[in-house]
């Protein structure tokens, strides 16, 4: 597999990446379909030594996050019918990827780690307290998702996302890119962001055991600063999952990933499938055929 191919549901639309670009595509209140395209370079372009094991799971997941918002800002305002793209500032950008991150800590580690050191305190074996810790994190994860898939918006931004998938699925597999053809495939993939989330919260766990502070905010502390070693050790074992994926062993690893990818994501219409389809050609190299 030459590149791998990736994506992001967004409002009524999905984004996706491909070697040299990204593409939007959003179906508008009047049901036409709006892309929006430009290039995108990587810093690791410039920096080749960010592209090495370990490092580059750091870069990509910033470097995602920002696309991100980007395009969920570029769709909340086409599914609007809005006619004028307005593009977040530097300022505005940094303020969302700000709240985002300190959302994310408050979630994932200060509750958790907080709910551990007040409830499992007797616990002498650190990796004991650690897999409890890691237990918290992943009802809080776990919670979260379904509070917000309760949202009726959130359910069609899931349907998207399940269309994403099935869209590279169909790829991966050498098919024809017809809704027909890809509406057969699983909305289940193994290099989603939500198998990260889970790989992330396991890493946790065998990290966080190497480490001791004393007192609550020193607990709190060291875990927000070895973040981007968790996150460069989950991204590499994400690729490795992804390309493994038919493996043995493998299967059994990414198992839990793609279970829990039955929360965030829901069977597409026909509809939503175009607009899959549509996003991924438009950032498809030329020529670039692929069967597995």
């Amino acid at each position: 597999m030459s590149f791998q191919y990736g994506g992001q549901a967004v409002i009524e639309g999905v984004m996706m990446r491909g070697p040299d670009s990204r593409a939007i595509a959003v179906r508008r209140p009047d049901e036409t379909i709006i892309i929006n395209e430009k290039p995108v370079g990587s810093i690791t372009r410039r920096l080749t030594f960010l592209k090495l094991p370990f490092i580059r799971g750091v870069v990509m997941l910033f470097e995602s996050l920002i696309m991100g918002i980007e395009a969920l800002a570029f769709s909340a305002e086409q599914a609007m019918g809005e006619e004028e793209e307005e593009k977040l500032s530097k300022w505005e950008m940094f303020l969302t990827i700000a709240v985002s991150l300190g959302l994310a800590i408050v979630l994932f580690i200060v509750i958790p780690t907080t709910l551990t050191y007040y409830t499992a305190s007797a616990i002498q074996d650190n990796f004991v307290r650690n897999l409890v810790e890691g237990a918290i994190r992943l009802v809080v994860f776990l919670g979260y998702v379904a509070g917000v898939s309760r949202m009726k918006d959130i359910q069609r931004v899931f349907m998207y996302h399940g269309a994403e998938h099935k869209v590279i699925n169909a790829y991966e597999a050498g098919k024809e890119l017809t809704v027909e053809e890809v509406q057969k495939f699983s909305t289940l993939h193994p290099r989603c962001g939500t198998s990260f989330l889970l790989i992330v919260i396991l890493i946790k766990v065998v990290i966080f055991s190497g480490v001791t502070a004393s007192g609550l905010f020193g607990q709190i502390f060291f875990r927000i600063l070895l973040l981007p070693v968790v996150a460069g050790v989950a991204y590499e074992l994400l690729k490795l999952s992804g390309k493994y994926q038919d493996r043995g062993l493998c299967r059994i690893f990414i198992a839990p990933g793609l279970w829990l990818q039955k929360l965030t994501t829901r069977e597409p219409d026909d509809s939503q499938v175009e607009v899959a389809i549509k996003a991924f050609n438009a950032v498809r190299k030329e020529g670039d055929i692929n069967v597995r």
